[in-house]
């Protein structure tokens, strides 16, 4: 069997008893550059579940489709908000009749309500105008359903 020696230069020299230790040769280390901002420097990453939340961003399109969003909603409580009679009731007077002598409510519907059921133009004109049975008098001012 060969028997190789190792050569005192390749081995680290110990530190003679006594010696101190700052007498030693150690390999040379490169020198570390202190990190600039924005030329390559990164912040830490967080491992795990901490990592913070990503901002929310919207593009354009999503910008439109939200104010479209909003905007139906908006028109739509106002079309649940308007009440029924506000939005059935055109602008302007409602038109009148006076009684005169001999008229009826079926008379009146027909002269003043033409076209129209007499059955229906006479319990609209009695709705209309509080009425509580059938009976009109003369000179009495009826409110008429429009057309």
């Amino acid at each position: 069997m060969a028997h190789t020696s190792v050569s005192s230069a390749s081995a680290p020299r110990l530190p003679a008893p006594g010696q101190a230790l700052r007498n030693l040769k150690t390999p040379a280390q490169p020198a570390r550059r202190p990190a600039v901002p924005g030329r390559g420097a990164h912040p830490p990453v967080p491992r795990g579940d901490a990592r913070p939340a990503a901002p929310i961003r919207l593009t354009m399109r999503g910008r439109v489709v939200v104010l479209g969003l909003l905007l139906a909603l908006a028109g739509l409580v106002v079309v649940l908000a308007a009440t029924a009679s506000e939005a059935a009731n055109p602008a302007g007077a409602a038109p009148v009749a006076v009684v005169l002598p001999g008229d009826t409510l079926w008379s009146v519907a027909q002269q003043h309500v033409p076209g129209s059921d007499p059955f229906g133009a006479i319990e609209e004109i009695r709705r209309l105008n509080g009425l509580r049975d059938y009976t009109v008098h003369p000179g009495q001012r009826l409110v008429l359903p429009r057309r």
